[in-house]
């Protein structure tokens, strides 16, 4: 009994005080990844910088050539020339996006095969500017990040919003509220002229 307890003891020591190496992917492993995490937050800033002030090269020069991204209104845009047309198109059209009330910020950052992929996610929330109204839209967003000639690319890219509760959607049933009031004014006000018209004739 003793014996069987000894041996518990020390698995247990054992699973509580592990030794950290670098060759461990655990993404629990944070200090074994330092450099590797501030590089990764180095990009996020000055990707955000560039998106900001709409450059597009700039922004395209932190994706790997064969990125592939899904955005919040279900188009997707793959590689660099994908991403580059999907940039500039949105950039010509009325300027919608106004900056960031909040910018975008890491919940999780996982580290895997030495340090070298990254899979991270996060929320951001962007002023826009659309039809008329100003509002902000939280996103949430995650992303596949890897080490290619020692510098971090982007992968993968996929950013959506909350399709049940957002500021267009409120907006838009307002105005669905408002058309269906002025209908049914304009409906009861037709009724009733035809009924006297009805009546006259009669």
């Amino acid at each position: 009994m003793l014996r069987c307890f000894l041996v518990t003891a020390i698995i247990l020591s054992s699973l509580a005080s592990p030794t950290p190496t670098r060759a461990q992917t655990d993404p629990s492993e944070t200090v074994e990844f330092g450099q590797e995490r501030e590089d990764l937050r180095n990009l996020r800033e000055s990707l955000v910088e560039a998106i900001i002030a709409g450059d597009v090269e700039k922004q395209v020069t932190y994706a790997h050539p064969e990125i592939m991204t899904t955005w919040q209104n279900n188009d997707t845009a793959n590689g660099h020339d994908g991403l580059r047309s999907f940039m500039e198109e949105n950039l010509s059209k009325q300027k919608i996006f106004q900056g960031y009330t909040e910018r975008p910020t890491s919940d999780v950052v996982s580290l895997y095969r030495d340090g070298t992929v990254a899979v991270a996610q996060g929320r951001s929330v962007p002023h826009y500017k659309f039809l008329g109204k100003e509002f902000d839209l939280e996103n949430r967003w995650s992303a596949t990040l890897l080490q290619d000639d020692g510098a971090w690319k982007i992968v993968s890219y996929h950013v959506s919003g909350n399709i049940a509760d957002n500021p267009l959607l409120s907006a838009a049933k307002s105005s669905l509220i408002w058309v269906a009031f002025i209908g049914f004014a304009i409906g009861l006000i037709v009724g009733v002229v035809g009924m006297k018209m009805t009546k006259k004739i009669a």
